[in-house]
């Protein structure tokens, strides 16, 4: 198994193999909250006027969408998990449309199957992958808008590495910690809090608590992303 970490949207472009398109803040590990809140499906969208067109089409799915951090005008939800984790979304459907993680699913369009990353079921996504022992394994830290290089995305491509080769990262937990001196500190600043919850922070930085991978799968020409329970 070859393993290569990518970085922002020109690496989700060169990917291929198994590709993982991490996300930690917040994209990959709001999508994983809301699975484990009981949604069905969700359809991660680049752009907005998709996005919309779908919920016209659908008013029943609940459309998340975030540009700049800031929840668009005319979505249900912005791109927050402390903001809706007391909510049940049991057998909903969403659009979830961001300022980097569905734009990198978008791009890899080389990649034989996608999966999202996060923190907060890391275990189980190396797990998934080991199992399915691709021959290249792609992980790409997407960054701030897939334009720069973001210290959470970065870590958690390289604890997803040290998870598939059984080289543990010591302070694994100190570094999570860590990230808010770094591209976390927007979490705690009190005129950020209207866009950057500090509890944001606190849930995204949560490792291995949700046993199932986001895979995401066709169906016809959409791209449609759904939680994967599996043997562990």
């Amino acid at each position: 198994m070859k393993i290569q970490i990518l970085h922002l949207l020109e690496g989700a472009e060169q990917a291929s193999g198994l590709t993982v398109i991490i996300d930690v803040f917040r994209a990959f590990t709001l999508e994983a909250y809301l699975f484990s809140q009981g949604a069905e499906k969700i359809y991660p969208v680049a752009a907005l006027d998709q996005a919309f067109a779908m919920k016209q089409a659908h008013p029943e799915y609940l459309l998340f969408g975030e540009r700049q951090g800031i929840k668009v005008e005319g979505c249900d939800y912005g791109n927050s998990p402390s903001s809706v984790e007391s909510l049940s979304f049991a057998h909903r459907t969403m659009i979830h449309s961001t300022s980097a993680g569905t734009q990198g699913i978008m791009r890899a369009v080389r990649a034989r199957e996608i999966l999202t990353g996060s923190f907060v079921n890391a275990k189980a996504t190396a797990e998934y992958i080991r199992q399915r022992n691709p021959e290249i394994v792609s992980l790409v830290a997407m960054g701030l808008a897939g334009e720069k290089d973001t210290e959470e995305d970065v870590l958690c491509a390289e604890y997803l590495r040290s998870l598939l080769v059984s080289d543990p990262i010591p302070d694994i937990d100190e570094q999570l910690l860590n990230l808010r001196y770094q591209e976390g500190k927007k979490f705690f600043r009190p005129e950020e809090q209207y866009r950057f919850p500090e509890g944001d922070f606190w849930m995204c930085i949560k490792r291995d608590i949700f046993d199932f991978v986001i895979r995401c799968e066709k169906e016809g020409n959409i791209l449609i992303n759904r939680a994967v329970f599996f043997d562990q």
